[in-house]
């Protein structure tokens, strides 16, 4: 990969690109450090350690939420408006056929971005409103997240959220455009990068400088564990970027005035892992969602119910009954929460596939095109042959998902290691940067072409 780096800078081109994406980088990364008025951080900051839905969205939002800065909400939103209109689209007939539609791409892009901004601006509102009830003693006394809670501080913070989310959307679309890679895993690639360095500095300092009374002292063979499991990662998560199954495919001889066509053997490239990242990050959207709505609708009780579980003495007779249930049964580190998880992932791997590929239309290309799979009748036993072969190789990449994702974490939580920077996040930068550096070599590769041809 950085081989990749170095003979890209060489060339003009693609240094512009690079360059023009490291100045969106900076200019979002900038933005990170920009509070919203009215917000007291510091409070933030120590509430973001009591949930685990909000330490994750820390996490994708570059570390913005626990400053509560104007990009606070990050652009998890859109994300989460990008799922809901793809289900959509499969449970409504007009939105189906917007989509079919020549220029459909374009109206359901425009549509996801008015989901995701709305949802910014709800999101964000949610957070503050449930959070300001919940007391942090700071120095001796109790400090709440707003000093003057009324409708116009709830209304800036709202809007001034809003506009940061629809700014990253906008900075995604222009990287994706002028610069290198897909512009949403890059900015999200970008905020988990950004927390590497506190990550590492927290396990490390707990190993040689323990504090117990913040929760970071560890053994020294916590060290030589994170190690390992990050270097499983990184080898697992290449391996299997860079496998693919090869369906190969012949192209009959025909002839066309006096010239013949055809005759050439080629094949059909599967990636084990096609979807990559996305049915992970689909399903940790998604399996946030019942603690987001225990934040808005029970806020002390969560928060109850959380230091029962660090200290099975506390009384929680005032906790809700669903509250209860949730944090024994469905919070995070719990048999049922793993097996949800999963369940999750293997269904957003099946549906973002159906998204994604298409073995009908490729089987008609192939029978058009005079091109058939040896051994398979053309038509309609190609496209069979295709989805059963996309079927494994998508139950396979679900599955690998599975076990990085779940493994590791469930390891790290039975020593005791609890942090929002887990193996998920590790799969994202690994993923993201390869993806990446594909694209950088497939650029070279295409101004080579270029130039030869010219």
């Amino acid at each position: 990969m950085f081989k990749t780096l170095i003979n890209a800078w060489k060339i003009k081109d693609l240094r512009t690109k690079m360059l023009y994406t490291l100045l969106l980088v900076v200019i979002y990364r900038f933005g990170s450090f920009i509070p919203v008025p009215g917000v007291n951080s510091e409070v933030m900051a120590s509430l973001i350690g009591q949930y685990d839905a909000l330490g994750f969205l820390s996490i994708f939002s570059g570390s913005a939420l626990s400053q509560f800065s104007i990009f606070a909400m990050g652009i998890s939103p859109y994300i989460t408006g990008s799922i809901i209109i793809q289900l959509l689209c499969i449970a409504i007939p007009a939105l189906e056929r917007i989509s079919k539609e020549e220029d459909g791409r374009t109206k359901i892009e425009k549509i996801t971005r008015y989901v995701g901004i709305g949802l910014a601006l709800v999101q964000s509102i949610g957070i503050v409103a449930s959070l300001q009830s919940v007391g942090v003693p700071v120095n001796g006394t109790t400090m709440y997240l707003l000093d003057n809670p009324n409708f116009f501080t709830y209304a800036s913070i709202g809007v001034i959220c809003t506009a940061g989310t629809a700014f990253l959307v906008w900075l995604g679309e222009r990287i994706t455009e002028k610069g290198v890679g897909n512009g949403t895993s890059f900015i999200i690639f970008t905020s988990i990068c950004s927390s590497v360095p506190t990550t590492v500095i927290q396990y490390v300092g707990g190993v040689f400088n323990p504090n117990p009374a913040t929760g970071t002292n560890f053994a020294w063979w916590i060290l030589p564990i994170l190690l390992v499991i990050v270097l499983v990662l990184i080898t697992g998560v290449t391996l299997v970027d860079k496998a693919e199954r090869r369906i190969p495919v012949q192209y009959a001889k025909r002839v066309v005035g006096r010239k013949m066509y055809g005759g050439q053997s080629t094949h059909i490239p599967l990636k084990a892992n096609a979807n990559g990242v996305m049915p992970l990050i689909f399903a940790m959207t998604i399996i946030q969602v019942p603690t987001m709505i225990l934040q808005i609708a029970d806020a002390d009780g969560l928060t109850l119910m959380q230091q029962f579980l660090q200290d099975p003495t506390t009384n929680i007779e005032s906790v809700g009954w669903f509250t209860k249930f949730y944090m024994q049964y469905l919070a995070s580190g719990t048999v049922v929460y793993y097996i949800v998880y999963a369940l999750l992932i293997v269904a957003f791997a099946y549906f973002y596939t159906t998204i994604s590929f298409n073995p009908v239309e490729i089987s008609k290309n192939l029978q058009q095109n005079g091109g058939f799979i040896p051994g398979i009748r053309p038509g309609r036993p190609t496209g069979e042959h295709l989805a059963k072969i996309s079927n494994r190789l998508t139950l396979f990449g679900a599955f690998f998902l599975m076990v990085i994702a779940i493994v590791p974490t469930a390891v790290l939580d039975a020593f005791g290691l609890t942090s929002a920077f887990g193996p998920t996040s590790l799969l994202i930068m690994v993923s993201v940067a390869l993806e990446t550096s594909a694209q950088l070599e497939s650029m070279m590769l295409m101004r080579h072409y270029k130039g030869f041809l010219g």
